[in-house]
């Protein structure tokens, strides 16, 4: 099969279309005849090695942590599932690949294209986990810095749709879209301190970190403190006194199939933009670069 692996740490250069063998699913594993590909942040920080000690990666490796596709074969004990089935979950090896093994998915509604199916996983799991940890519930006022992203897109609408307010940053060229998700929205950087107060003359009650760029210091500001800070982007926060939220994923098919159906009906939105798998490189240099609309994701079909 083909895929995308690298066998040295480093920028895109190392990343490599390679012809492999095919995963063999051991016992409850599905083997998943890839469709679509999610392409997430923390791909880049792997591939580079910054992230070796939290994340240790045998090489050769092939990226990736979600997929969307097809079940192709069962392993030992699997029931639920069946070979042709329309699935989304999480990879349990890489996805930037034809074929790849998975234990946790769900079943893709046939509303739900497959671009869109693999936007949900690893953003939806991190947006809710985050949320449930911040203890967000309706009346509050939630503070999300770097929102466009696609952890940040579903973050934006699950806490609304929980009742709370959303403030939420990003650069010029996303205060609209961030509008049209239902969140207030303004700019970064200098004077976000003072454009937050005018906006939450009572304060906000928690913060959502999902830039990690350098907002941290102005969350303390705003919080009075370091309680109810969360960031899943920024690794200076230990010395800061504020949770990283660097747990092991939630990984729930129930909740998985909910949020799909949801995504289907369009009760929840999302954005792509999506790129062959031969130029998945191409893909992580902008997911590299940051300001990221949405999703990026990597098509086979």
């Amino acid at each position: 099969m083909k895929a995308i692996l690298f066998d040295r740490f480093g920028g895109t250069e190392v990343l490599r279309e390679a012809d492999v063998e095919a995963p063999q699913p051991g016992p409850g594993q599905i083997r998943v005849r890839v469709e679509a590909a999610g392409l997430n942040a923390l791909d880049g920080k792997i591939r580079s090695g910054a992230l070796e000690a939290l994340f240790p990666t045998p090489l050769p490796s092939v990226p990736g942590h979600e997929l969307a596709g097809v079940v192709d074969a069962l392993g030992e004990g699997v029931r639920d599932v069946q070979v042709g089935d329309e699935v989304l979950g999480w990879s349990d090896t890489g996805s930037y690949a034809e074929y790849a093994l998975a234990t946790t998915v769900a079943p893709k509604p046939a509303d739900l294209d497959w671009q869109h199916a693999v936007a949900l996983p690893v953003a939806g799991e991190t947006a809710e986990r985050v949320l449930n940890l911040l203890g967000v519930t309706a009346g509050e006022t939630v503070l999300m810095h770097g929102a466009a992203g696609g952890v940040g897109t579903l973050a934006v609408q699950l806490a609304t749709a929980r009742g709370a307010r959303v403030i939420a940053t990003a650069g010029p060229a996303n205060q609209e879209y961030l509008a049209s998700l239902g969140a207030t929205a303004t700019v970064y950087g200098e004077g976000l301190v003072e454009r937050v107060r005018a906006l939450a003359p009572d304060g906000v009650d928690a913060v959502f970190d999902v830039a990690g760029k350098g907002a941290l210091e102005d969350s303390i500001a705003l919080r009075g403190g370091t309680d109810r800070i969360v960031t899943i982007a920024d690794f200076r926060a230990h010395q800061l006194g504020i949770t990283f939220a660097n747990g092991p994923q939630e990984r729930s098919a129930a909740r998985l199939a909910a949020l799909a159906q949801d995504a289907a009906t369009g009760k929840i939105v999302t954005t792509v933009t999506a790129y062959p798998l031969a130029r998945a490189a191409t893909a992580q240099q902008v997911s590299d670069a940051g300001h990221v609309r949405g999703k990026l994701v990597l098509t086979l079909g």
